[in-house]
């Protein structure tokens, strides 16, 4: 019995660490979670404005054309999985993983461009072939980062290695609340001419356009795409850091309830041994008189 309290003690300690651990991984994640909010909350005005803007320019200015609004029969399709570098993040990989794979499963031929080391490691242990891959991103994307993956995309995309292209990443909408999102990025979709009356941007300018549409569309369209990647990068890195703080605040609650299940367990061992040796004590009393 003795043994067996020992041992319970041990598994007590070791508990007691790994709760350390994890309350300390829980703060962490709480404190960058606050930072990846703001910037998710900084970047959806800017993309969510230039998407408007082209928009604008392609309905009143139909005689421009571009070859990223020109459609394409789907003969291979590419998706860019946004997944996480680290894990300690719950659910987060398997979920954007699962979405993706659904999406792929539609496609006779799908390729699969990686952001993070997880979906990497994933779709390697499958034999997937990864048409590229960005990994180690950190704690802070950079414009420069999104560029660069941007950039790629355009290449795949004008090289007619891909016929689409598809972002797969976790939009960020709460702390407790992150929802799976297939974005198609290229070809962009041209908009239909709407009725005045249905129209929702409000006051509608005049534009006075220099040089010409054609010419500012050449140049909004690669900024355009830099900004969707980049708010997607955002919105995947406020997600994983909120699943993996709640993450992190589940494993702590387990880790104290069994601590409290142990504890009891001891104190009960302790107790039975302490009867058992009253017990003894009392009988070999009585012996003794007898």
């Amino acid at each position: 019995m003795a043994e067996q309290t020992r041992e319970i003690k041990r598994r007590i300690r070791s508990i007691q660490n790994t709760e350390q651990i994890t309350k300390a991984m829980q703060m962490v994640a709480a404190a960058r979670l606050r930072r990846a909010e703001e910037r998710v909350v900084s970047a959806r005005p800017y993309s969510e404005k230039i998407d408007e803007l082209i928009k604008r320019i392609a309905e009143n200015f139909g005689e421009i054309s571009h070859p990223f609004f020109r459609p394409r029969e789907r003969h291979n399709v590419g998706y860019v999985v946004f997944t996480s570098d680290r894990g300690l993040c719950g659910g987060y990989n398997s979920h954007i993983i699962h979405r993706a794979e659904l999406a792929m499963a539609q496609d006779e031929q799908a390729g699969v461009i990686i952001v993070g080391t997880k979906g990497r490691d994933y779709f390697r242990r499958r034999n997937v072939d990864l048409l590229a891959e960005f990994l180690a991103l950190g704690e802070k994307p950079a414009v420069a980062q999104a560029e660069g993956i941007a950039r790629t995309l355009v290449e795949l995309y004008k090289g007619n290695i891909v016929d689409e292209v598809n972002l797969v990443y976790t939009e960020y909408i709460s702390t407790g609340k992150q929802q799976p999102v297939v974005y198609k990025l290229l070809p962009l979709v041209a908009p239909e001419q709407e009725e005045e009356e249905e129209r929702d941007f409000g006051i509608i300018p005049d534009y006075i356009i220099e040089p010409n549409p054609q010419g500012v569309l050449d140049m909004l369209l690669p900024r355009f795409i830099n900004a969707v990647v980049f708010r997607a990068l955002q919105e995947s890195k406020a997600s994983e850091e909120a699943v993996r703080m709640i993450a992190m605040s589940s494993a702590s609650e387990n880790a104290k309830e069994m601590i409290d299940d142990l504890s009891l367990l001891a104190n009960k061992l302790r107790q039975a041994g302490i009867t058992s040796e009253i017990s003894e004590i009392v009988s070999g009393a009585g012996a003794l008189e007898g």
